[in-house]
């Protein structure tokens, strides 16, 4: 396998664990060749440690100016030489040295271009739709922007809450993430314009 996967992650790293446990299958193309993170002391940090992935560590408070430290991420991630970077749960928005160094993706909980930032799941809720979901997408400089790759549908269903809401699409996330990094590994990609299609090896953008 030869396709190279960096996740980056702020947290628990369920996404992370979702990716690891589909990388053991030669099958699926591509393997995580390390996970970096935004602070010490998580469990993305350990689920990548128990699988004998290395690790590493850029905290934006270390560096001298956001600049400084999207440097040091872009010099910290070139290191292990990816086909692609994986934004699973990373809570700082991207630079634009790293940004413009490698492929990006990530995954929004909720249905792109609505409810976009950080509380998309509690503001469907509070405008009352009926269906949400998520999506995966390439990233670029603004928050949840980058042109969409795939999205799957998530019914509200009467007496949710945020956090039961939240579960089901995570849930379908997982699964969708590790569904089309997958097919990225394995057919490469073309982007024209916002448009991404999956399939065409050697095409990679």
């Amino acid at each position: 396998m030869s396709f190279r996967l960096v996740v980056l992650v702020s947290g628990s790293g369920t996404n992370l664990q979702a990716l690891l446990d589909a990388s053991a299958d030669e099958a699926f193309g591509a393997r995580v060749v390390a996970v970096g993170a935004d602070r010490d002391g998580i469990e993305g940090l350990t689920r990548a440690e128990r699988a004998d992935v290395p690790t590493f560590v850029q905290k934006v408070g270390d560096h001298a100016t956001r600049e400084k430290w999207d440097e040091a991420l872009t010099a910290q991630i070139a290191e292990f030489k990816p086909d692609l970077v994986v934004s699973a749960g990373f809570m700082k928005i991207l630079g634009p040295r790293v940004l413009g160094s490698f492929s990006v993706v990530n995954t929004h909980p909720a249905l792109l271009p609505a409810f976009q930032g950080a509380h998309a799941v509690r503001e469907a809720l509070s405008y009352g739709v009926r269906v949400t979901g998520c999506t995966v997408h390439l990233v670029d400089a603004g928050v949840d922007t980058g042109p969409v790759i795939a999205q799957e549908a998530v019914a509200v269903q009467d007496g949710d809450d945020e956090e039961s809401l939240h579960e089901r699409i995570k849930t379908v996330e997982r699964r969708l993430l590790v569904e089309i990094v997958g097919r990225m590994a394995r057919d490469g990609w073309t982007v024209s314009g916002r448009t991404v299609r999956l399939g065409r090896a050697g095409n990679r953008s």
